[in-house]
């Protein structure tokens, strides 16, 4: 675990290197990430939100390149004027190598983060509407073509719990039949998914919103891909309505597609039909659970999170079983 004197002296040089001026407070940690390391830096010419990248998701295959992508997108959401907190360019570039470490900087809005347990119903309508002026950007219907199927290996992961003696085993045991079902679930509904594309950004839940005077501004751009808007919206529309704390609100799930379809309507009206999305958890579950295997990296630290963030994930997944039909009913009315 590095030393806050250690992390001092990584930033002060990368401080340098994008030519920032002096540094003239030691770093403060920023809360909120599960992922990656931020950190509030003050120097001579501002203040700035520093996100130090997970080592260990950089060595992942690919990841330069859905990197790139991400900034390829949030270029076309600033062109737009969208109010979102794009991470600054040093010689054309936004993320910077320094002793093997990557990062990405930004300019330090001032605000708060939604409080996952009291989102308001003017929130939900803003944040929608926010999603659905991305989405209006570029609206494509595409040629229909197979969809990425979630393949998570449930039983497989329960063995090497059990080699391991690890304390996610009696979780996964226990639940081992919830989770097959929800992947199929989530499955069958991916299969429904009419073939359209957008400009998405599918973490927009409310840890990634920032709030300033009233008004929301998105953060943590780097999942910016190309996606399918029925199923991002249905996504996002469910944790903002309160499925991630396990609170469901009828009125903010109807608030945040208030918002949306005012600013993006493409027609869709069956919405109820495509629940098993909300089963995308499956695979934010299966990343915890490596993670808790150490199959992501040995820190200890990271297995412990690994661990918590999987029983979290799971408590989610029996919550959204529960409360299925109730929300199915809203969807139902929100185009009639």
């Amino acid at each position: 675990m590095q030393t806050t004197e250690s992390m001092n002296n990584k930033l002060n040089k990368l401080v340098q290197i994008c030519g920032l001026g002096e540094m003239t407070a030691d770093i403060a940690p920023v809360s909120g990430g599960l992922m990656h390391k931020m950190y509030r830096v003050e120097t001579t010419t501002g203040t700035y939100a520093v996100k130090c990248l997970n080592p260990e998701i950089m060595k992942r295959p690919g990841v330069m390149d859905n990197y790139a992508r991400a900034e390829h997108f949030e270029r076309i959401l600033e062109e737009n004027n969208l109010p979102i907190v794009p991470a600054l360019s040093f010689g054309g570039k936004k993320m910077i190598e320094s002793d093997g470490q990557y990062y990405y900087v930004f300019k330090w809005q001032e605000g708060s983060i939604t409080d996952f347990n009291d989102i308001r119903k003017e929130q939900c309508l803003q944040a929608g509407e926010l999603l659905g002026h991305i989405h209006a950007i570029e609206s494509q219907k595409v040629e229909p073509e197979e969809p990425e199927l979630s393949s998570i290996d449930f039983q497989g992961y329960l063995k090497t719990a059990k080699d391991q003696d690890s304390p996610i085993e009696k979780l996964l045991a226990d639940n081992i039949e919830l989770l097959e079902t929800s992947q199929n679930k989530l499955n069958e509904a991916r299969k429904s998914l009419p073939p359209m594309r957008v400009i998405s950004n599918d973490d927009m839940d409310p840890k990634n919103i920032m709030w300033h005077e009233g008004k929301a501004y998105a953060i943590d751009l780097e999942c910016l891909d190309y996606s399918n808007p029925m199923s991002s919206v249905l996504n996002l529309a469910l944790q903002w309505a309160g499925t991630v704390t396990q609170k469901f609100d009828k009125e903010n799930l109807e608030a945040f597609f208030g918002g949306y379809l005012g600013a993006y309507d493409n027609g869709f009206k069956s919405y109820d039909k495509l629940y098993g999305i909300a089963y995308t958890w499956v695979e934010w579950l299966e990343y915890n659970i490596r993670r808790a295997l150490g199959m992501e990296g040995p820190a200890p630290e990271e297995i412990k999170l690994g661990e918590k963030e999987a029983a979290n994930t799971v408590g989610r997944i029996k919550y959204l079983r529960d409360i299925e039909s109730e929300v199915c009913s809203v969807l139902q009315r929100i185009h009639s």
